[in-house]
Order: structure tokens, then C-alpha cells, then sequence
């Protein structure tokens, strides 16, 4: 089947999630952050992340909110970094998260190919509105759907099935993209064609399924399509 539908991640795919720590390193007086925000910003992303996939296996399900600040207050005290008002700055600044630089004309072109075009995210509803709205692309989607309407966290097959639930459409007409190796694998065991987007260079993911394609950004992804 040609793909109908795609579909992408939004934290780390769409969403450049270092880029809090990144500007608020940035900031006048904060000079002391700046050594310490490669650090942050990686133990707060990899935190969030186990956060969600212990409490989808715990049963104890909260919004992705609660767990981006459970992550960051984790990161936080690692690099012995306990002030709250520097916690707070980056909380606002993860509302507001930049959209990688290809993001919007890589979206127009699979709308202007009449493509299905939509966010599949751990994020709650309104924490993906203001990324959407930060990154002025809300146009250049069809929806947004987060695991909040199911009640746990990818990468639950019961979140992949939002997207036939909401398109009508195959697996098999649905290109998956995200810069989560597990997510792109189960996915791809899902039976959606996927990308991985992996900005990083890393190893491909020792799990059962394995991504259709391997990517260095967002780019080339209308050419899959």
C-alpha cells in the first residue's frame, strides 16, 4: 500500500528537546550553567524517558508533564545544581521548544503532496499546543494526538493504534518517524514503515522490530513518502 499517513514523534524528532538548557546557558548571569548544560540536558532527557517506561510497567500513569519535571529535578541535583529559579526558567523554556530548522518546509512539502500529516507523542495536550504553536506549525498538521487519550506511555501498542483509529488508514499506509531508536523499532514491529532519525550517530537498537530507514535529520523524509 503507498503511505496515506505520516507521523511523527515530537520530542527529540520535531522538537529540539536540548535546546532549554541550551538557551538558558545563554542568558546573561548564568554563567556558572553554561560548563554544566550538556550534562542537564542530557540526564533530563534520558530521565524523562525511563520515567515513562517505568510507570507504563509500575501501571501508575501521569501526564508527561509531571515526568519532564520529575527528570529535570533529577538532572538538576546530578550536577549538584539545586536553585529554583533556574528550574523554573528551564520549565518555562521547555514550553516554548524551537523546531529543528527543516521542520516546516519538510511538512508543507508532504502536505502540498496530500499526505496525512500528524504528531504521535508521549506530550500531553497542552504541552504539544504550545510546542506547536511556539514552532508556527500547526497549519501543516492534521492532528495531534497524544497518549494521554489511552492512558500510557509509548511504546504501548495501544498508542500506535491512534493512528488508524483516527486516519481509518493500514499499518502498512502509515510512515513513522522519531529520533527514539526504541520507539522507531516498535513501531516498526507495530507495522508501521519507520525512520529513525538519528541525529546522533548512535547504534541501531538491539529489539525485536528495527527501523525501515536510518536518517540523519528530517530532510529526505518526503522523498519515503
Amino acid at each position: 500500500m503507498p503511505i496515506t499517513t505520516a507521523v511523527f514523534d515530537a520530542y527529540g524528532t520535531l522538537f529540539d528537546v536540548a535546546a532549554a538548557a541550551r538557551e538558558a546557558a545563554a542568558e546573561p548571569g548564568r554563567e556558572a550553567f553554561a560548563t554544566h548544560w550538556p550534562a542537564v540536558a542530557r540526564d533530563w532527557r534520558l530521565k524523562q524517558l525511563q520515567y515513562t517506561w517505568l510507570r507504563a510497567i509500575e501501571g501508575a500513569h501521569c501526564d508527561f508533564w509531571q515526568v519532564t519535571q520529575d527528570g529535570l529535578d533529577w538532572a538538576l541535583d546530578a550536577s549538584n545544581l539545586a536553585d529554583p529559579e533556574l528550574r523554573e526558567r528551564l520549565l518555562a523554556l521547555y514550553w516554548e521548544l524551537s523546531a529543528y530548522p527543516e521542520v516546516p518546509a519538510m511538512l508543507a512539502t508532504l502536505k502540498q503532496r496530500g499526505l496525512n500529516t500528524a504528531i504521535l507523542s508521549n506530550g500531553s495536550p497542552d504541552m504539544l499546543a504550545g510546542a506547536v504553536d511556539s514552532a508556527g506549525i500547526g497549519e501543516m498538521l492534521d492532528d495531534v494526538l497524544s497518549v494521554e487519550s489511552v492512558g500510557i506511555f509509548k511504546p504501548a501498542p495501544a498508542v500506535y493504534d491512534l493512528v488508524g483509529k483516527r486516519f481509518g488508514c493500514a499499518k502498512d499506509e502509515v510512515l513513522f518517524v522519531s529520533s527514539n531508536g526504541w520507539d522507531a523499532a516498535a513501531a516498526s514491529r507495530y507495522g508501521f514503515t519507520t525512520a529513525w532519525v538519528n541525529r546522533a550517530g548512535e547504534p541501531v537498537d538491539r529489539l525485536p522490530g528495527q527501523p525501515h530507514h536510518v536518517l540523519t535529520d528530517l530532510t529526505t523524509i518526503p522523498d519515503l513518502a
